[in-house]
């Protein structure tokens, strides 16, 4: 190991405003472990690459642009500014795109075999969300069992991955309107894997060279992920494993127990964490653990998939993105398996420095240095008894140190639009009536969506936070997923009890349903949980015919991964504002920027944002909830008033 020169590097407290994660940086820079912190100290950011101002399509370059004066030059081949940057930035949406759906493909194929009963190890446990979405998409479930239900369904969403033209199917959930303007414009995706093969086909060298076509084809590939691949990965997982409904649930790395055998799932398949749940609550490992001096095993997740399960079974969370190479630094982690999406390289080394088994499930991602158990859905628990046993022996044997942070936050998780419209009008009378109403009488200004990563470039969860703060205070509701929301949860605030933190208005509101002023959606892919509850707040009436009416804006003010900007981009083309922080891939000043911050707006869709100032980012947020509140004719507060048959009689009179 190489010892770190503290005197090269900044103050841990610099770095993160988590406790845990500044002792356990402490510690690591004591023990000679280099993490990522560390290393974007050591790496800085390519000036040029970072406003994407290269090209690298092909080897007459690397070209080099100057983005001060980006007008100045062109590529060997001829190519501007805006072409370079327009495909870099597509091929940064065709890659998260392929994330996605490859994750809601393996999800898809995971539901038709299941349904056939050629797994046993899962089951369909919402067999009544599953005929809410075949009723969704005009699948008649007349005279079908759940089998039959199932089969249909599948046979309709693979088209999402097979069909060469037609339009994905669950884009028929969205508003008419925002379909109708889609269609305008052809940007309804035809399938995922046209979309992205079509989009690295016209990026590369001398295929497709005007940044508004190839902006076309971007936004086609963006809402291919967020009304496909991730909505299915969502949606058939609550069909599969439950549909979240609220959990209170422990985050930071004090859910870590000393006198236990403790396993962390790290990734975004919850396939993996659900057999592994029923792996540790097995009596015979169980009593295993116990016989070799445990008090029995805790598992604990991180990340996304650990947001998923938090949210759905209450399993407690040790942290977020930034957290995961820290964590293991406690010494007190026997193995921490991971899945796709998301996982360190760096892990493999701080791992081996303390003895803990990094161990890889996944043929999608494998790590020179750590240990690789197939994980195999027809045969899940293979896997998942194999890194048991595993843990339960590192536990025996453990000879490092173990220093576990004490702090952890009990908070609220497990939002979803089923709940939602529950939780607003109970069993009877659900619907998204009050959340309307209470937008358009002035109580709650608007609604944000706050996702996404954290990234070392900032200060970890300290933008997430200072943004939240200042949107709650101003009376906007807050629906968060992914990373920011261990952010929000490890500071204490997805509790009912934050909502004195909030406006006058969404503080009476959130104290009159019982319910906080930022409400935890889960994993980054489940953000289409957001899609789906703006398009039942137009459906609801009175906030416009769509998306891009709502008084709504969304925001990933710590992003690093290329899902992020596909995340960012089929938000925007659904209509709804969007702002980035940290950096943005994009030179101001340039044709390209000036049609993704003003020119697709004008064309009724949504826009991007930048800033990288949690205040600014929040009033740049609210000024435009407040130009959508405008537009509506509600800017002015008001109450409604209850008509009595006295009133109507006068009226008709």
């Amino acid at each position: 190991m190489e010892k770190n020169d503290e005197r090269l590097l900044p103050m841990v407290s610099d770095l993160t405003t988590c406790e845990s994660t500044q002792q356990m940086l402490e510690k690591a820079r004591k023990d000679g472990i280099t993490t990522a912190w560390d290393r974007a100290v050591d790496m800085k950011p390519c000036p040029i690459g970072v406003e994407s101002a290269c090209c690298k399509m092909c080897h007459m370059g690397p070209c080099r642009l100057n983005a001060k004066r980006p007008y100045d030059k062109v590529g060997v081949c001829g190519a501007t500014i805006d072409t370079i940057m327009a495909r870099n930035f597509a091929r940064m949406v065709a890659s998260g795109t392929a994330a996605h759906s490859d994750h809601g493909l393996a999800i898809l194929e995971l539901f038709r075999d299941v349904a056939a009963g050629q797994i046993n190890d899962y089951t369909i446990k919402d067999p009544i969300k599953l005929e809410e979405l075949c009723n969704s998409l005009g699948i008649s479930t007349e005279g079908l069992n759940v089998q039959g239900m199932a089969q249909a369904l599948y046979d309709e969403l693979i088209k999402t991955y097979t069909q060469l033209n037609g339009e994905i199917p669950f884009v028929r959930r969205a508003p008419e309107k925002t379909l109708e303007l889609w269609r305008k414009h052809g940007l309804v995706p035809r399938s995922a894997p046209k979309e992205v093969m079509e989009m690295m086909s016209r990026t590369h060298m001398g295929c497709d060279q005007h940044y508004e076509n190839i902006t076309k084809q971007i936004s086609r590939t963006a809402l291919a992920d967020g009304w496909g691949g991730s909505m299915i990965a969502t949606e058939l997982s609550d069909v599969m494993f439950g549909t979240p409904s609220p959990v209170l649930a422990d985050v930071d790395m004090g859910v870590l127990k000393e006198n236990m055998v403790n396993i962390i799932v790290h990734g975004h398949e919850p396939n993996l964490f659900e057999s592994m749940l029923a792996t540790v609550n097995d009596p015979f490992y169980v009593n295993i653990a116990k016989e070799k001096g445990a008090a029995g095993i805790n598992l604990v997740g991180m990340c996304c998939s650990g947001a998923e399960m938090m949210s759905r079974h209450g399993i407690p969370h040790a942290g977020n993105f930034g957290s995961t190479e820290a964590v293991l630094v406690t010494g007190a982690v026997d193995a921490m398996a991971v899945d796709i999406q998301c996982i360190k390289q760096g892990l493999a080394e701080v791992a081996k420095c303390y003895d803990t088994h990094l161990i890889t499930t996944n043929p999608r991602c494998m790590i020179e240095g750590a240990l690789h158990i197939e994980f195999h859905e027809h045969h899940p628990r293979a896997c998942t008894d194999e890194i048991v046993t595993k843990a339960i022996a590192r536990f025996a044997t453990r000879t490092k140190p173990v220093v576990i942070p004490k702090k952890s936050t009990k908070g609220v998780h497990g939002f979803t639009y089923e709940y939602i419209n529950y939780m607003l009008g109970g069993s009877f009378r659900g619907g998204f009536a009050p959340l309307n109403d209470n937008i358009i009488n002035g109580r709650i200004r608007g609604v944000a969506g706050v996702v996404g990563c954290v990234n070392p470039r900032v200060k970890q969860d300290s933008v997430h936070v200072a943004l939240v703060k200042e949107l709650i205070k101003n009376d906007v509701l807050v629906l968060q997923t992914g990373c920011s929301q261990i952010s929000l949860a490890k500071n204490g605030m997805l509790t009912p009890e934050a909502a004195h933190l909030a406006g006058p208005g969404l503080r009476e509101v959130c104290e009159a349903v019982g319910m906080p002023p930022i409400l935890g959606l889960g994993s980054c892919v489940d953000n289409t949980r957001i899609l789906i509850a703006a398009t039942a707040m137009v459906k609801q009436g009175g906030l416009g015919n769509t998306i891009a009416d709502l008084p709504a804006a969304g925001a990933a003010p710590e992003w690093m991964s290329e899902k992020a900007i596909a995340i960012g981009q089929y938000f925007v083309m659904s209509g709804v504002y969007t702002v980035f922080g940290v950096s943005f891939p994009i030179v101001k000043n340039t044709k390209f920027h000036d049609l993704l911050f003003n020119g697709l707006e004008k064309q009724g869709f949504g826009k991007w944002g930048h800033s990288t100032d949690p205040i600014e980012m929040a009033h740049m947020m609210i000024d435009h909830i407040d130009k959508k509140r405008k537009a509506l004719n509600i800017d002015k507060a008001r109450e409604r008033t209850l008509v009595d048959m006295a009133d109507r009689r006068q009226i008709q009179e």
